[in-house]
């Protein structure tokens, strides 16, 4: 009874795809979005190739690179010893010879071991060699909190690396932003940084039939509008959009409608979007996983205040962070550690002047 349907699909790698009807909107994990945009990298230029720890015969600590080292093989999907300082600079000096890695960090805690590459190697090599040297190489890997994995596995790095001139950085919320951001890093002939979330990975969203596409990519430097609102503006990055949704949606049922922005990228930075909202909604909140000293929240409002948007502003912007103290191990603990929806909706509330009795905002 299936015969006629099997005939209509063609599996690439661990998907299936209609070869003869349009494709419909698909429920996607971030995991898989990730893998799609590697897949089609490698497909489409054979000076991509992908390395890092388990990233080929175990498909990945994550199961991100699931099924490319069977597509590829040896030379296309690498291995590499545990020791981040070598193969970063191994993928540094492949970059700087033409090709293009795509070099996976098990997680971004343990680049720190090979941030002298990074920083001062890809970063720096296009300023340094007076545009001779071009390193179009992409660092990708699981940031900032995980579950019950402590103080030092659970940090963000996206001001870290949004601070260094020459590198680009992302960092995808949905299975779009996944796909179509890590496609672009891949293009990109600079050095770029692509910051996921290992929470993130198994969660699934919807992706229209342009995402599914091959050819689809999306800017680097600019933010997207995850929802519309008239109150408040919140602003965030990664897994923060997520935690952001969940306290307008709190919110929308006391009537203060809240306009949610999901940053996508760290740098550049979409301030001009921010703005743009603050001018409209009058108040400012952002929300990230990371520490609070120099984090992204801190540069979204310096942007703001300095900028055309400070006139507008009817309170002080305010910021949802993590805590400022290393990521505590207990469970219990884990939770206070970074910003939840009811912190969110707390700061819009102090922000619009409403009492947490009020069941009602009329505007």
């Amino acid at each position: 009874m299936f015969s006629g349907l099997s005939k209509s699909l063609k599996v690439v790698g661990s998907r299936c795809f209609s070869t003869s009807l349009p494709l419909l909107n698909q429920k996607v994990a971030v995991r898989d979005a990730l893998n799609m945009a590697m897949d089609e990298a490698i497909a489409e230029d054979e000076s991509v190739f992908l390395m890092g720890e388990e990233v080929a015969q175990y498909d990945g600590a994550y199961k991100v690179t699931r099924g490319l080292w069977r597509k590829y093989g040896d030379k296309r999907v690498i291995d590499m010893p545990i020791t981040e300082m070598g193969f970063a600079g191994f993928a540094v000096g492949a970059g700087l010879n033409g090709l293009k890695p795509i070099c996976e960090f098990m997680t971004f805690n343990f680049a720190m071991q090979a941030i002298d590459h990074v920083v001062n190697s890809a970063a720096k090599a296009h300023y340094m060699s007076a545009g001779i040297m071009k390193c179009p190489i992409t660092f990708r890997g699981p940031n900032g909190p995980a579950a019950g994995v402590a103080a030092q596995h659970s940090q963000c790095f996206a001001s870290w690396y949004g601070s260094v001139p020459g590198l680009k950085v992302v960092s995808p919320y949905s299975s779009e932003d996944a796909k179509g951001l890590l496609k672009a890093c891949i293009l990109d002939p600079n050095p770029t940084v692509c910051l996921e979330n290992e929470i993130m990975y198994g969660t699934t969203f919807d992706m229209s039939d342009e995402a599914l596409d091959s050819s689809f990519v999306l800017p680097i430097g600019k933010a997207k509008i995850e929802r519309e609102g008239k109150h408040c503006t919140i602003v965030g990055h990664s897994i923060g959009v997520q935690t952001a949704l969940q306290a307008a949606e709190e919110l929308a049922g006391l009537g203060v409608e809240c306009e949610v922005i999901n940053l996508r990228s760290i740098r550049p930075l979409d301030t001009n979007t921010v703005i743009q909202s603050v001018m409209k909604t009058n108040n400012l909140v952002t929300v990230e996983y990371g520490w609070p000293v120099g984090g992204v929240g801190s540069e979204i409002i310096s942007a703001v205040t300095e900028g055309a948007a400070f006139n507008y502003l009817d309170s002080a912007p305010l910021r949802c962070t993590g805590a400022d103290i290393p990521v505590a191990y207990a469970k219990s603990l884990e939770e206070l550690t970074f910003p939840q929806s009811f912190n969110v909706v707390n700061s819009v509330k102090k922000a619009l002047n409403l009492q947490t009795s009020e069941s009602q905002l009329n505007y």
